[in-house]
């Protein structure tokens, strides 16, 4: 599994806005841009990749990189993990001193700031090669838009994490409940649950948990609204935003929310599932993943839900994987990724944790398709889902980092969960938030 939940920590999307950020753009800017071919020829192409799954995700992804053949004239790979502490540091030190790689993962916004210091091969015409052997067609829709930029695309998309809704299908039918499909039978389903004790709206917004931002954005898309306009603005005050955070302040207000909820960390929520004390909420597809094995058996990921305008919708977390400028070759790094991604199917396929693949291929296998719920999560989930750039675009940007397992975020959720301030209030000291820690690009 993905996320926070997984030990990993959802800053890493923010990259470069986190703590040591700043230190790290002005060591970019600092230094001067290499050239395109930066490495010198013979040198062997190297390939980083983050601990993405569990205990065997890297030495498997090692194994399929070391086992590339490149053609004649073309470089073999290496294989480097780069720990999530400190990778900020790592990446921004590495490239702007051209000793880093020259294919590599990272922060979900990475490419699109180092793209903003010239540091990025642009993919397109990888994905134009990519349309002649098939692979293109095989993402799974609108992914490879998510990457587009003026200038070019910047990355290809890799393993995807999304927010999903999740019920105990015990506690509801316990409850005499249904499984919600919209937000007014969520809001009964809630009422029902509290009557035995159990919290309808489980999350935890505690230190290191920065799932609980991701939850009240996802809910504001849901309701066709979000946190940046087609100007890439932070537009919060908007009817469809205020309705959805009322909503959610509704649900701290009546109790179907855990008080203690706001100083909850991920093993508080677990701990809470576990329990029997969530029988609904929001999260990660890789809940199930993380619960003792007799609660797993008792939970499951409901449809999306429409939304009072009638829509549907939710926060989508691409990965992705990006070329460097500086490469023996950028026919190297091509022909590498169009290896990798062709031979890629056993990182989903054994189970190594690193989340929903982005190829319909990977989805279509017997091993993927034996999943109920990630098979949901994929035909429902990731087609109605949309990025932190909702609902002016779906293209990500730099600024995105400002909202992206950030302080503001946290302060946003706990906010709501504390269940006492109103809709346009949190809305307007979230927009102030972004506006003060948004660079200019």
């Amino acid at each position: 599994m993905t996320s926070e939940h997984a030990g990993l920590s959802f800053s890493r999307r923010g990259f470069l806005a986190l703590g040591g950020g700043a230190a790290a753009v002005a060591l970019l800017a600092a230094c001067t841009t290499g050239g395109g071919g930066g490495a010198a020829a013979g040198k062997p192409l190297k390939f980083w990749n983050m601990p993405w799954g569990g205990t065997t995700f890297n030495p498997l992804d090692k194994k399929i990189t070391l086992a590339y053949k490149p053609a004649k004239g073309l470089s073999a790979a290496t294989y480097q993990v780069i720990q999530w502490d400190a990778f900020i540091q790592t990446f921004a030190s590495a490239v702007a001193s051209n000793t880093g790689p020259a294919v590599s993962s990272g922060g979900g916004i990475q490419a699109f700031q180092f793209a903003a210091q010239n540091k990025i091969a642009y993919a397109d015409d990888l994905l134009d090669s990519w349309k002649k052997n098939g692979l293109y067609d095989d993402f799974l829709p609108g992914l490879t838009d998510i990457m587009k930029t003026k200038k070019g695309t910047v990355a290809v998309p890799y393993g995807l994490d999304i927010r999903v809704g999740w019920y105990n299908k015990t506690l509801l039918e316990r409850a005499g409940a249904t499984v919600p499909t919209d937000w007014q039978s969520y809001l009964d389903a809630c009422k029902a649950l509290k009557k035995d004790g159990v919290y309808g709206f489980g999350t935890g917004a505690g230190p290191g948990s920065n799932v609980a931002g991701q939850i009240m954005t996802a809910w504001m898309i849901n309701n066709g609204g979000g946190i940046f306009d087609e100007n890439q603005q932070p537009n919060l005050l908007t009817d469809a935003n205020i309705q959805a955070i009322d909503f959610l302040v509704e649900l701290a207000r009546k109790g179907y929310t855990d008080p203690a909820s706001t100083s909850y960390t991920s093993a508080n929520i677990y701990s809470q599932w576990n329990a029997h004390k969530f029988g609904m909420g929001f999260d990660i597809p890789g809940l199930a993943a993380g619960v003792n094995q007799s609660v797993r058996s008792e939970v499951a990921v409901h449809s999306p839900l429409t939304s009072p305008n009638g829509g549907k919708g939710t926060l989508l977390l691409p990965s992705n994987i990006m070329m460097y400028t500086n490469t023996p070759s950028q026919s190297d790094s091509e022909a590498f990724l169009t290896y990798y991604y062709k031979n890629m199917a056993p990182l989903w396929t054994k189970q190594t944790g690193i989340g929903l693949p982005p190829l319909k291929s990977i989805t279509a296998t017997k091993e993927f398709r034996s999943d109920p719920n990630a098979v949901k999560i994929i035909d429902e989930w990731q087609p109605i889902g949309k990025t932190w750039a909702a609902p002016g675009s779906q293209v990500l940007f730099p600024n995105v980092a400002t909202v992206d397992g950030t302080t503001i975020m946290s302060n946003f959720a706990q906010t709501i969960l504390a269940g006492k301030d109103d809709a346009k209030s949190i809305l307007s000291a979230l927009q102030a938030g972004i506006k003060s820690t948004s660079k200019t690009y």
